[in-house]
């Protein structure tokens, strides 16, 4: 007996945007960052403060951040359609792998200039740069607010989440360099409070680009060790042996996996690839699944160009580890 199984569970599913209400909340934020990143810049040069202009700089990012976010939404809600079978989901993951890149190597070009300033430090309007980082403050946690209203489980919200977020701790930094270069004309607080900043876009950068990077690689989702999966299905009633067992994620939040079932002779296939779907929905949140369900029993396919095949496979080219039914205790 051979049973192929494929799995949609769209009804269950979290993983898409609610696309309306997530561009407002967006489109609201790229407007505010757009609007004081240009008023930032202006004072920046007049403060020749590096600090600032760093600011005004990772906003831009964040802009851009923003922008991409938007145009994945509009890729991603698009149908599948010709040879993109899932549709274009994965764009997404694109725009967040983008803004990571982004925040690395703009994080590289600022601790360059930080340490440039900080062997050779510039004078700097304190005043400026202490009411100007008050006002980014105050912009970027109305803005930081808005894009919590939209769908964080996406990576690709998160990664224009995570721009903004940490141009909040910026200008958390920058007010205090002001402070200080207000009340003690160390202007050399400028450029450290740049590398705090620097600190904080690496650690964003190094986030995104590494969970990007993991989708991209087809790696488990978080959270779910596939040996431990295997075992626990090859635990299940009836179950002889399970294979090919591949978890993987189409794009954030959305987990499928794909493996073959061999189920003792004579037990319900059926009943069994039911039984495999209620666990992965229930414990692993898994919806998008394919199974081959078979008979320990069936005959094999055959593995050779000339059809002669292997008398104890059932997979002509299988990957990765078989799981069994743990052994009976003595």
């Amino acid at each position: 007996m051979h049973e192929t199984h494929d799995h949609d569970g769209h009804a269950g599913h979290g993983h898409g945007v609610t696309a309306d209400a997530d561009r407002r909340w967006l489109s609201l934020a790229l407007a505010l960052i757009t609007v004081f990143m240009a008023g930032e810049v202006v004072v920046g040069l007049m403060a020749r403060s590096l600090a600032l202009l760093s600011d005004a700089a990772h906003m831009l990012t964040d802009a851009g951040a923003i922008v991409l976010a938007l145009v994945a939404m509009r890729l991603s809600a698009r149908p599948p359609k010709g040879g993109f079978t899932f549709g274009l989901r994965r764009a997404e993951i694109l725009s967040a792998q983008a803004n990571g890149l982004t925040l690395l190597i703009l994080a590289a070009w600022l601790g360059i200039e930080a340490v440039r300033r900080l062997i050779h430090p510039p004078a700097v309007a304190g005043g400026l740069v202490l009411v100007t980082s008050l006002a980014g403050i105050a912009v970027n946690l109305v803005a930081a607010w808005a894009m919590s209203r939209a769908n964080r489980s996406s990576l690709n919200v998160e990664g224009a989440f995570q721009h903004v977020l940490n141009d909040l701790f910026a200008f958390i930094a920058t007010a205090v360099a002001g402070v200080v270069m207000v009340t003690t004309g160390f202007t050399r607080a400028d450029p450290i409070a740049t590398l705090v900043v620097v600190a904080l876009m690496v650690k964003a950068g190094v986030g995104l680009v590494r969970a990007s990077g993991r989708i991209f690689l087809e790696a488990a989702p978080a959270g779910i060790d596939p040996p431990a999966l295997g075992s626990r299905l090859a635990g299940l009633p009836d179950v002889v042996e399970v294979h090919d067992l591949h978890v993987w994620e189409i794009t954030s939040g959305q987990p499928a996996m794909s493996a073959h079932v061999l189920v003792g002779e004579g037990r319900d296939c059926h009943a069994v690839r039911v039984a495999i779907e209620a666990l992965l929905r229930r414990e692993y949140h898994i919806t998008h699944s394919t199974l081959q369900v078979d008979h320990a029993g069936a005959e094999p396919i055959p593995s050779t160009a000339d059809g002669t095949g292997r008398d104890d496979a059932h997979c002509a080219d299988p990957h990765g580890a078989s799981y069994r039914p743990p052994a009976p205790a003595r």
